[in-house]
């Protein structure tokens, strides 16, 4: 087993991929945590408050749809109403 997988590269692969591992690490800037960490918060904030305004607006259209189904609803008709003078 010397090697495995790598052996089997087609077209010169091999030698592309143990450039690739031998060479040496990215250097990481210091702050890259504290800018991932407020790059997150900030992604957070936004999503809660576009979750909010979705349910704000979500309550508010239940409750316009409320108002109008209730102005839009016939009353019903008066109980123990003796008719008009005069005859119908």
């Amino acid at each position: 087993m010397s090697g495995g997988a790598v052996d089997r590269l087609p077209g010169g692969k091999e030698a592309e991929l143990h450039a690739m591992l031998d060479a040496a690490y990215p250097v990481v800037p210091p702050d890259l945590a504290a800018r991932a960490m407020a790059r997150g918060s900030r992604r957070l904030r936004r999503r809660r408050l576009a979750r909010t305004a979705l349910l704000l607006l979500l309550l508010a259209a239940v409750v316009a749809a409320a108002v109008w189904a209730i102005a839009v609803w016939p009353s019903p008709p008066p109980l123990n109403v003796p008719p008009p003078p005069g005859g119908w």
